[in-house]
Parts: structure tokens; sequence; C-alpha cells
């Protein structure tokens, strides 16, 4: 006659074995995937955690043109035709600029001012030379012996951030990287996500807290450590309860305090089964709907148990170290990462292609932070590199590529290994390089809500247009203006691209209020009154940006002074007209405004969107798409200055 079996290996309950991609539709079709809640912290306590909402830059970094080196503010104009065989004399004006000095001389035709790196910019200066460039002259002069282009060493006002952008975006993880963007910000505290607070229950008679003594058959617990520390490397605070025996009275009041002081729990061991496994059957008087997965086809980790709990995540992994961990990483972590807000991780290091010339200084190794897209052909890598003093190309950069020495550049085209500042790094899924507005960091936010990823990257509308007919974005956002007609984005600037009508924006002359050369005036009046003035200088927007185009047009040829004070944001030439370091230019309105300066309207903008035909039906663009029709889209646009074109 047969013995019965003793109770620990009867089998009240069967595995019931899924596959893995079965098992994870049931556990995500039962858990609540988004972030738990939010929470504001201080600055030097947010390394590692996920903002819960947009940062907009409440200042313009630099907030004022500075020179890039230590040498001489000089006018580029006045060492035109200047070189190593024939250096030019200027005249030194009384004045050495350091950091945190505010020029008082103004650089007149034929002068230099000595200004250190960081140094504030004077009025009248549009580029610095280095000193390595120069030689002493005659008392009072210095010989430059490079010419300058206009720009060269010299970071404007906003260049880096520009007041009012949005310069970091929910859903990012903040680095060392991005708090230095905070920091220069000026921002003490931020809103991030709450981290899910995850319970650590090691269950077993035979485990012993490490730094105990073991006793006969008895094991130290390597399981609670180790996922404690998994947790906290993928967004989440654990909370170790300690190893508990296999007592049901134990673990049923270890179990419940945990249930109930924490958003999660994680228990290892007692996932076999037989009337001997007490955790399966705690777990799931715990709550509604309860175990929804029992077994999974995996190897290792197959007697993995699942369950949701009223809205909370109880899991129970396989006892085995090894188990365990694989089931943690491949099952678990990416549902916990969600409910932190974390994204999900993926390779360090990868291949892509660079598309544009990188030019390089011979004679260094160059190391190349780059941004990856996803192009028609493989991934592209963009250098995303401002200058030694930007901290943003840092925070819009992936990665980096090394140039060697003996090189002095990279030709466009060439493939080149990434190596991935964060394993957590993809490509993201919407895609969109041309002109910016403050109007479109509204759309692209709301895609992170709906569990998109984007990557904005200012170049011009007319480097957008490139870089779409290239196939390496999704839309081009541009404002161009057909000299020839005075219209808009169309046909025969997009050619084969399609056109998605975004919203009108008022360009115009901004200057100071009170100013008579503009007050009451035209804007024709006002640029021919500035054109007869020698004292009035302007600053302008770089070669490619519509506002480029329209300032040109407006001009009709002339080269007023500062005519090549080339800023890249309409912020920034805000910023160069309200600190006095130029008079006049052109930008929108909002901008304007923000700052308190008079507005001369030009012309009603059209921000279109270029669309890749080919890429109209992938998820992102179809969800940006939706967004743009929303009624509540058009009428935070309409909050902001701008107006919604009729689609």
């Amino acid at each position: 006659m047969n013995e019965p079996l003793p109770s620990a290996f009867r089998q009240d309950q069967f595995l019931s074995v899924l596959s893995r991609e079965e098992a994870l539709r049931r556990f995500a079709a039962a858990l609540p995937m988004g972030p738990l809640g939010v929470e504001t912290v201080l600055l030097m306590q947010a390394l590692g955690r996920v903002l819960a909402a947009d940062v907009v830059a409440p200042v313009d970094v630099p907030p004022f043109d500075r020179s890039g080196v230590d040498g001489f503010a000089v006018r580029s104009a006045d060492l035109a035709g200047g070189g190593e065989g024939s250096p030019i004399p200027l005249r030194l004006n009384p004045e050495v600029i350091a950091c945190g000095t505010m020029p008082v001389v103004a650089v007149a035709p034929g002068t230099a001012t000595p200004i250190a790196t960081g140094g504030p910019l004077p009025r009248g200066a549009d580029s610095v030379v280095m000193i390595e460039h120069t030689d002493p002259g005659e008392a009072g002069e210095i010989r430059i012996r490079r010419a300058p282009a206009p720009g060269q060493f010299v970071s404007f006002a906003g260049s880096d951030m520009a007041r009012g952008e949005t310069v970091l975006r929910r859903a990012t993880v903040l680095g060392s990287r991005e708090l230095a963007m905070l920091a220069a910000c000026g921002i003490a505290d931020v809103i991030v996500y709450r981290k899910p607070r995850v319970a650590v229950i090691s269950t077993g008679d035979e485990l012993v807290a490490p730094g105990g003594t073991l006793g006969p058959a008895q094991i130290f617990d390597a399981n609670g450590p180790v996922i404690a520390a998994a947790l906290a490397e993928n967004g989440c605070e654990p909370v170790f309860f300690g190893a508990v025996p296999d007592d049901e009275a134990a673990l049923s009041d270890v179990l419940t305090r945990a249930y109930t002081q924490c958003d999660a729990v994680i228990l290892s061991g007692g996932t076999s089964k037989g009337a001997g496994d007490l955790t399966y059957r705690l777990v799931g008087r715990l709550g509604r709907p309860g175990i929804v997965v029992h077994g999974v086809a995996l190897k290792p980790g197959k007697p993995l148990c699942l369950a949701v709990c009223n809205d909370k995540p109880v899991v129970v992994l396989p006892g085995f170290p090894t188990s365990a961990m694989f089931t943690f990483h491949d099952m678990v972590a990416p549902a916990l990462r969600r409910l932190a807000g974390l994204p999900e991780r993926d390779e360090a290091r990868l291949t892509a292609t660079v598309p544009v010339r990188v030019p390089s200084e011979l004679g260094r190794t160059e190391f190349v932070m780059v941004a990856l897209v996803e192009g028609d052909d493989g991934i592209r890598a963009y250098p995303t590199g401002k200058g030694s003093g930007a901290v943003t190309a840092f925070t819009q950069a992936d990665g980096f590529i090394r140039i060697e020495a003996l090189a002095d550049h990279l030709p466009a085209g060439t493939q080149v290994e990434v190596a991935l500042f964060s394993p957590h790094v993809r490509t993201p899924d919407l895609v969109v390089i041309g002109s910016h507005c403050t109007g479109l960091d509204h759309l692209v936010g709301h895609l992170a809500e709906r569990g998109f990823s984007a990557r904005l990257m200012a170049v011009g509308s007319l480097g957008g247009l490139a870089a779409a007919r290239r196939g390496e974005c999704d839309l081009a956002p541009v404002h161009l203006m057909d000299p020839a007609t005075g219209a808009y984005n169309g046909p025969e600037l997009l050619g084969a691209l399609e056109r998605i009508p975004g919203w009108r924006r008022m360009q115009g002359i901004v200057h100071r209020p009170g100013d008579p050369r503009f007050e009451g005036r035209s804007a024709t009046e006002a640029v021919a009154a500035t054109l007869a003035d020698s004292t009035c200088v302007m600053v302008n927007r770089n070669a490619g940006s519509g506002t480029r185009i329209l300032a040109d047009r407006l001009l009709g040829g002339a080269r007023p002074e500062g005519y090549f004070n080339q800023p890249k944001s309409h912020s920034a030439v805000a910023a160069a007209i309200a600190q006095g370091r130029a008079d006049w230019g052109l930008a929108i309105e909002p901008v304007a405004r923000a700052l308190g300066l008079a507005f001369i309207s030009v012309a009603e903008e059209h921000y279109d969107f270029a669309l890749v035909p080919a890429r109209r039906t992938r998820p992102a663009v179809q969800a940006f798409l939706e967004i743009f029709r929303l009624p509540e889209t058009g009428e935070a646009l309409r909050a902001l200055g701008f107006t919604p074109a009729a689609t």
C-alpha cells in the first residue's frame, strides 16, 4: 500500500504555463501602467528622478553675448583681408573686460577691447580674436594676424537656452547633464514622478541574512539584496522586509504590512506547485483580480507568479537567484519602470551614419556629441554641439563619436560607432528637424503622455527641408516666403513634401519703447530711419532661417550696422535689444511682449510643417497630427499668441 505524500509535496494548484508574450499581455492588462503621482524635490536631490512636467527656461542662457575665449573683442569688418603675412593693427580701448564686468566703452571702428573667456561682449563688437592670433604693436595697439568671421568665438544671449524655450521635457531622466542645465537656468526645485515604494520579501526556512551564521542546510539570502539593488537601478525605492520563514502566520503578517505600506510587493521563493507553497495562496487573498500568471515558458524562470491586487503589482519570483533576476529584468522591471515614468532600457553602443560633414581641429582628438534619429536606411547620428560653454550639447545628445587627431573633418556619410551616454537610449519615435517655435513645444510635450518619444532639432527652415528630403526626419517646421510671390511654404519650395498647415505668427521689428527712430512709424519708415542713422545697431538672425529671409527682403540689399550679429533664436534677438547691445531686429511678437519691448508688425508668417509622405502612417506621426487637431490645442496656441491655420 502506497504511503500518502507529505503535505509539502501535494499539488493543490498546477502551474498553467503561458507564453512570455501572453504572460506580459495579461500582466499589462490588469495593471494601471501610468506613473503613480508627482512630487517636488530640490535640485540636489533630483539625480535619477523623472521629470513630470516640461521645464521652460525662465532666463536666457547665457544672459548676455559673451566671449568663448581669452582675446580681443573686435569688429570683423575691420579685419577683412588680414592674415599671417599682413597683420592689421587696432587701437586698444582703455578697459579690460573680465567675467562679471559690464563693458562701458563701445568698440568703435579701428579699435579692440581685451576680453576674458566669459566676459560680456561690448557694444559695437561682433566677434572675438584669440590672444594666440595677435602680437603686441605700437604703444596702445594690438596686431591681429587672423581675420575672424562675424560671430566667431561669441556665444550670443539665449544661444544655449532661450527664455521661454522648453529645455527639458516630461519623462526625461535627470542625470548630471540635466542637473547642470537646470542649475544654469537658476531652477532650485523640480516636479518629478514619485518613486514607487516596492517591498522586498525573501521567503524560505533555509535563508539566513548576510552576516549571520549558517546552520545545516541553510544558505545566505542573496535574492533580497540583489532585488533591492535592481529596483533602485530602475527608479524605485526598495523597502526590505527581510527573510521570512515558511510559516503561514509570519508570512501573512509581513505580506500584509508590506502590501499596506508600499506601492508594489516583490517576493522571492515559494512559487513552486504544492500544498507546501504558502506564498501564492496568501497573494491570492490580497485583492482583485489577484493572480493573473502562474508559470511562464521561460528558461530560467518557469515558476514566475504575477498578480495585481487592487491595482498594486504583487510578484513572486523564483527562488534561485539566476532565475529571479532573469525574470525580474525581463518581465517585471519594464512594468515598474512605467510606474516610475522611466523609459525602457537599450543598448550601450551602436553603429550609425553621420549625415553631415563634421569639421574638426587638426592635431587634436575630438569627441563629438551626437543625437540619434532613424533615417530611411539606418540610424543617423547628428552632431549637437553649441560650443564649449553650452550645457544643452550634453542633454540633447545620446552619445558621442571620436574624430582622430590626424583628420580635419569627418566626411558626410561616414559610418561611426556611437558610445551611448546611457543604456536606456533609443531612437525617438518622432523626429522634427527645422525651425523652432514655442508653439511646437506644446504639441510635442503631449506626445510623451501617449508613450511616444520625440526629438526636436532647431536647424532653421532650409536645414529642416534638406533633412526631410534626405529622409532623416518625419516633419520639418518651416516658414519660408517665396520672394517672387510673397507666398509661404508653397509647392515650389517644398517640392514632393506634403504641407501640413500649422499656425500664423506675427513677425515684426522689435525695439525699445520710446525710441524715436521707430515710434509711430510703419515698418518701411522705421527701416529707412535706421539706415539713415549709422549709430543704429541691428541684431540679425542666422542664415537659412525664415526670419533672415524676411529681414533681407525688408532691407533690400542694405547691410546696416550689426547685420552680421546672427544669433539663432527670436529670444536672443529680443535679449540683445532689451539689454541695449542692439537697437532693433526682427522677431515674433510673443517674444517681444515677454520682454516689454515695442513691436511693429511686418508680416503674418505661416509656420507650417513639411511632412515626409512615406512617414505619414507612423504611429508617432499620426499621434502628433491628432494632437494638433484637438480643440484644446488650438486654445493653447491662441493663449501663446498664435493663430491656428484653418484646415
